[in-house]
C-alpha cells in the first residue's frame, strides 16, 4: 500500500500552495485513493477519498475543500451533489462525461486506469468535471491523453515501469507531460512526489 506526500505548486510561479498526505491500494472494487490536504503551515485544507472500479470508472468520490463539499460518482456520466459551507443548500449535477479530475494527483492515477492506454496507440478522447479549488466548482474539460514512452527502471525493489503520457486540453492546446509509475504520480505539473514509504502498487 504505497502511502507518502505530493507537494501542490501553482503551475506558473511554482509557488507552494499545499501538501497532500496520501495513501492508496488496488482493492476487490478496483482501487482506492484517500488523502488529506493541508496548507503549507500545516492547517488542515480538506481532504480526497476515491473509489474506482475494475475498469476505472468512479463509483465513490468524497471531496472536501474550504469546507465545502463534494460527493460524485458515475451514474448517467456522472453525477454529483455540491454542498456550500452552512450546510444549508445542496445543489445537484449531471454531465455526460467519463469520469472526474481535480488538483490531487489521484484523479491522473485514475484517469490512466480509466483509458488504459498503450504505447503503440493513438491519442485518446476524455471528458472530465473537473472540481477546481478553493470552492470546489465544476467545469467539464475535454482533454486528449497518449501514452508516448513506457521504460523501466532498475531499483533496490525490482524494475520499475514508468509511464510518460502527454496531456492536450483540446480547448487551449495547451499541453504537458505526467510521469505515473503504478498508482502514483512521479510528476507533473504543479505536483511533486515528496516522499513515498513503499513502492507503487502494480496493476494486473
Amino acid at each position: 500500500m504505497p502511502r507518502g506526500r505530493y507537494s501542490i505548486h501553482d503551475p506558473h510561479d511554482h509557488s507552494l500552495l499545499a501538501e497532500e498526505h496520501f495513501q492508496c491500494a488496488p482493492g476487490p472494487s478496483g482501487w482506492r485513493y484517500v488523502s488529506q490536504v493541508t496548507t503549507p503551515s500545516g492547517d488542515h485544507a480538506g481532504s480526497v477519498d476515491l473509489t474506482l472500479d475494475e475498469l476505472g470508472r468512479p463509483i465513490r468520490l468524497e471531496l472536501h475543500a474550504a469546507s465545502w463539499q463534494v460527493r460524485g460518482a458515475a451514474l448517467d456520466g456522472v453525477t454529483w451533489v455540491r454542498t456550500d459551507p452552512t450546510g444549508a443548500q445542496a445543489t445537484e449535477g449531471n454531465v455526460r462525461a467519463h469520469a472526474f479530475t481535480g488538483t490531487s494527483p489521484a484523479f491522473l492515477v485514475a484517469t490512466t486506469r480509466l483509458l488504459r492506454l498503450t504505447p503503440s496507440a493513438s491519442a485518446t478522447r476524455v471528458r472530465l468535471v473537473a472540481f477546481t479549488d478553493p470552492v470546489l466548482a465544476p467545469r467539464t474539460v475535454d482533454q486528449s491523453w497518449a501514452l508516448i514512452a513506457r521504460e523501466a527502471h532498475a531499483t533496490d525493489n525490482g524494475p520499475l515501469t514508468v509511464d510518460e503520457y502527454q496531456v492536450t486540453a483540446l480547448d487551449t492546446g495547451e499541453q504537458h507531460t505526467v510521469h505515473i509509475a503504478g498508482d502514483v504520480v512521479l510528476a507533473a505539473p504543479g505536483i511533486e512526489l515528496e516522499h513515498l514509504e513503499s513502492p507503487p502498487s502494480v496493476f494486473s
